[in-house]
């Protein structure tokens, strides 16, 4: 299944800067380059990050249990900024 994702607000450092990505869900294990403390904890989403499925919440839509279609969108946002 083809999906995109995009990662803003600082996660784009976990893919080398890139922020737009056009992948399948048979991705390989350690996908991410740098510093995945920053987006994940545990099995899920580390607090602070914004999770949309196609501009809509995931909260909305059950988190983990949020059913993916063929070319859904999935953009992850950090909410938290460093000072």
């Amino acid at each position: 299944m083809q999906l995109t994702l995009e990662f803003g607000g600082g996660l784009e450092l976990l893919c080398e800067s890139v922020k737009l990505h056009n992948v399948n869900v048979d991705l390989p294990n350690g996908a991410e380059k740098e510093r995945p403390e920053m987006f994940m904890k545990g099995d899920t989403v580390r607090p602070g990050v914004l999770v949309l499925v196609n501009d809509c919440d995931w909260e909305l839509s059950g988190q983990l249990d949020t059913t993916l279609e063929e070319k859904d969108a999935v953009v992850f946002i950090s909410t938290l900024h460093g000072g």
